[in-house]
């Protein structure tokens, strides 16, 4: 049952014949020269005040989110920071009263 099946490969059902290969001649010539691309005269980038609002409140949004998810990691990391130190304080003075009391 867990054990797996090989195909097995059954015989072609079509007649497979290889292609033939006709020599051909040899003939040499001389590349054309490339055109050469005409520098263009408008700029490339072309900024409308519609795109460079755009722009503009697309990076202020991308910093806004990436702030906020830094200050948020930040602030993980100190509370855990601080639930550890709350917990080493805690066994340790139970550790003392222990101590003191037999």
């Amino acid at each position: 049952m867990f054990r797996p099946k090989v195909p097995t490969n059954p015989t072609p059902t079509g007649l497979i014949t290889q292609p033939s290969v006709e020599p051909t001649a040899t003939v040499r010539h001389t590349p054309s020269p490339t055109p050469v691309a005409q520098p263009s005269t408008r700029p490339a980038v072309q900024l409308t005040p519609g795109t460079a609002v755009a722009l503009v409140g697309g990076g202020t949004a991308v910093v806004l989110i990436v702030g906020a998810v830094v200050v948020s990691m930040l602030l993980a990391v100190a509370i855990s920071g601080v639930s550890v130190a709350v917990c080493a304080v805690v066994l340790r003075s139970l550790l003392t009263s222990e101590r003191t009391h037999r």
